[in-house]
């Protein structure tokens, strides 16, 4: 494994930095989402980074593709944004781009990198998450059409989103394997989205609920064929658990930057505070959870441009991710310390999205029982 960067992948970091820093600040309010910034990425072309240029994208290796959004989420001081692009680029995307039809990858892939359409990944249900056998909601053939009715809730983008993928059974004898996937429009009848559930991080991406009330959409408009819904959960699953968190690992690279900064400034006793044992051992804390993030989150993609397998190193990079964000926020809070806890510095709104990443895409506790079954245990 060779990580090191050639001069193309380094300037399409430094480029994403710069255009994150600077030309999306005025477009990216943190607390809501910005419709112009997201179309500002959408132009830079950031949506289709990892997308076969057929479809609008740019057709990039993994690793090019990791790197430049680790260097969005450096420039980015909103992680809530961050995530708001990984979850379309690494759940939504996926699913269109291996079981579309042309048709539909034409109708709903190339118009989503170009951001002239909204979409959302609906799975989890009032009694279900991420156990697709579990499922409630139904979709019953009549004819050439199915009649859909469930709920699906904490989905992304739920309340703007122009059309949603929805999961379904079509056959609960099979449990899992019953289980098939479908394309619903904005303004179906039946499909009834909620408004905007308010949280306590995650503040600029929407989360809402679908309700699905006999639902009627034709066959058309399901994805792959009947009862692949399983096989198009797992291969979604891969993706955005090896590489959605990837900016995060920029905003831990800024964090570091900014906390380093302050502890030389801050003074008590007429030195530093960084010069105090405790208050730099959390510094070096955080720069070893940062390079060994670093590491895993490498290893994986370059795994995927090797065409190997990532069955255990997707779980394994979402969860190291996600707990050294948390655990590197708190630390840099308390280093901050009442500074630290005040909206004036961004350490603070960074604890309460980090939070949010030990939830979303399977929560750690998932994480780690995947894990253990590949294992043998």
């Amino acid at each position: 494994m060779d990580f090191s960067w050639t001069p193309k992948q380094s300037e399409l970091r430094e480029s994403v930095v710069g255009f994150a820093q600077n030309d999306l600040a005025a477009e990216a309010p943190q607390g809501q989402f910005a419709a112009a910034a997201w179309k500002r990425c959408a132009d830079f072309g950031i949506q289709g980074f990892n997308i076969p240029k057929a479809y609008g994208g740019w057709g990039l290796d993994m690793l090019s593709t990791v790197y430049a959004m680790e260097g969005f989420g450096y420039g980015c001081p909103d992680p809530a944004f961050s995530y708001a692009l990984s979850a379309q680029m690494w759940s939504l995307q996926p699913a269109l781009q291996h079981f579309g039809s042309e048709k539909q990858k034409q109708e709903y892939l190339l118009p989503l990198c170009r951001a002239e359409l909204m979409g959302s990944f609906a799975m989890t249900e009032p009694e279900s998450g991420s156990n697709t056998a579990n499922l409630k909601t139904l979709a019953t053939k009549k004819l050439d059409t199915y009649v859909i009715t469930g709920t699906k809730e904490f989905v992304t983008f739920g309340p703007l989103a122009d059309f949603a993928l929805i999961f379904a059974s079509t056959n609960p004898g099979h449990g899992a394997w019953g289980t098939s996937a479908f394309l619903i429009d904005k303004g179906t009848p039946g499909f009834v989205q909620s408004e905007a559930l308010e949280k306590f991080g995650l503040h600029s991406t929407p989360l809402g609920k679908f309700e699905l009330d006999h639902c009627e959409i034709h066959e058309s408009q399901r994805l792959g064929p009947e009862g692949v819904g399983m096989s198009i959960f797992s291969k979604v699953m891969e993706s955005e658990r090896a590489y959605i968190l990837t900016p995060h690992l920029g905003a831990m690279e800024r964090q570091l930057e900014q906390t380093i900064t302050f502890v030389k400034d801050r003074q008590q006793g007429g030195v530093s505070i960084g010069k105090y044992q405790s208050v730099s051992n959390r510094i070096v804390d955080m720069k070893l959870r940062l390079e060994l993030a670093k590491m895993m989150l490498y290893k994986t993609a370059w795994l995927q441009d090797t065409g190997q397998s990532l069955q255990i190193e997707a779980p394994l990079t979402k969860l190291c991710l996600s707990e050294s964000f948390v655990s590197s926020s708190l630390d840099s809070i308390r280093t901050f310390g009442a500074r630290g806890f005040m909206q004036k510095y961004s350490v603070g709104g960074d604890l309460m999205d980090a939070v949010g990443s030990l939830i979303y895409g399977g929560t750690a506790d998932i994480q780690r029982m995947v894990i253990a079954r590949l294992l043998g245990l």
